[in-house]
């Protein structure tokens, strides 16, 4: 480590937990156990990609389960690599999706880190699957391991991919799409869409989104209140609760909270001296790691493409299904490559950043955003140096600590010359 590692002390690190992280488990906790009433009923459950249509699922009454949201699960509790081999031992190559082979693998072992965070039995049956390639193909074939094992149907919104200027005739070919997938939806939940209530549940996943895109800006301010690696933590709602009134009001108290950090000058790195964007996937198994490493530092990454994925400035209650559409289409992920440079430029530039770490997810090359000369085309455009650094979403055995550690002390150390 460096010799500002060695010196600084964990409380000069971080300014602390996040107070509010104690009301986001309770109603964590309250949305899994949802799935399994005491009384009463069992709700219908649907299975949604992560960047899927939950709005129209939970406007049209089903209880939404994100298996994306177990993979990372998975990868933070460092149990992905005892359930990925299972996988590969159907067929799933070990070079595909790690959120995926460490989820199938953990449902062929009956295992799942969900009993012991929320006190439920395990991952609850679907009615149905739902997903959409705006991501990659890995989700389709994600879902229908598990149609086949259900023997539940699955849908697919098929999406335009490497999207330029969204056109609107693209946003119409989605939009047509999720109208008819409600009425496929419709027989399985025995009830018809009532539009007011998909109205309903598009505001409120508005409001999550823009309170979410609220406290990911409180990371320019100077010193930042919070890192990217606390927006891994507390982007939960935006992902899994989005559509839902506890949502909502979680990020409210959650930005409250953040004002009074920035009113104090609170800084989440003590001596922030350099300023870091995080492009790509997080490696879940190491966020306190590099929390802790680059804290030691007096580095912080104050912003990321992965968190702000979950900003969608286009939901509209007025005109949900075309809001949807556009908003599900244009994410970072499913654009392209010059696209993907003019948002990164501005999102620099926003956040007067000196460094940008590019995080080379084996396993994940739709989200890995340095194989094809963007890091060099965006160091060339911005004068802003850059880091590619391996890894991987779940699996450890793609990254190792030391070399990290040694590449992340040359980096930062060259940004405080510059500096």
């Amino acid at each position: 480590m460096t010799k500002a590692a060695k010196t600084r002390t964990s409380e000069e690190i971080s300014v602390g937990e996040i107070r509010a992280t104690n009301e986001l488990k309770r109603i964590l906790k309250d949305a899994f156990q949802g799935f399994f009433p005491k009384e009463g009923p069992a709700p219908k459950v649907a299975w949604c990609t992560s960047v899927g249509p939950a709005e129209l699922l939970i406007a049209m009454g089903f209880k939404v389960y994100y298996p994306e949201n177990h993979g990372a699960l998975l990868g933070a509790t460092r149990l992905a690599n005892e359930y990925m081999g299972a996988a590969n031992a159907l067929g799933y190559s070990p070079d595909i999706c790690s959120y995926l082979t460490a989820d199938v693998g953990a449902f062929l072992q009956h295992q799942t880190p969900l009993t012991k965070a929320y006190g439920i039995p395990g991952v609850p049956k679907p009615d149905v699957l739902v997903y959409n390639t705006n991501q990659c193909r890995e989700v389709q074939d994600w879902f229908m391991f598990y149609a086949r094992h259900f023997k539940v149907p699955a849908f697919g919104v098929i999406s335009p991919n490497m999207v330029n200027e969204l056109e609107p005739s693209q946003i119409d070919y989605c939009a047509a799409q999720l109208k008819d997938l409600s009425f496929a939806l419709g027989k399985i939940a025995g009830a018809t869409l009532d539009h007011d209530r998909l109205a309903e549940v598009v505001e409120l996943s508005r409001q999550t989104s823009v309170l979410w895109g609220e406290f990911l800006d409180f990371g320019r301010h100077k010193p930042a209140p919070m890192t990217f690696f606390d927006g891994c933590i507390q982007m939960a709602p935006a992902v899994v609760l989005r559509g839902t009134k506890p949502a909502v009001d979680y990020y409210r108290l959650l930005n409250d909270e953040l004002r009074a950090h920035v009113a104090r000058n609170d800084a989440a790195v003590k001596g922030e001296t350099v300023r870091l964007y995080w492009e790509g996937m997080p490696l879940w198994g190491k966020l306190r790691y590099f929390s802790e490493t680059l804290g030691g530092m007096g580095a912080n990454a104050v912003a990321s493409t992965y968190c702000n994925s979950w900003v969608f400035d286009d939901f509209d209650a007025k005109d949900p299904f075309r809001s949807m559409a556009r908003a599900y289409t244009e994410i970072f992920i499913n654009r392209s490559e010059a696209k993907k440079e003019e948002l990164m430029k501005a999102m620099l530039e926003r956040f007067e950043i000196d460094g940008v770490i590019y995080h080379d997810a084996k396993t994940c090359p739709h989200n890995s955003n340095s194989r094809f000369g963007m890091p060099q085309r965006l160091s060339a455009a911005t004068g802003i140096p850059h880091l590619v650094m391996n890894g991987d979403l779940c699996d450890l055995r793609c990254f190792s600590e030391e070399q990290t550690t040694t590449s992340l002390e040359a980096f930062v150390e060259q940004l405080k010359e510059r500096n």
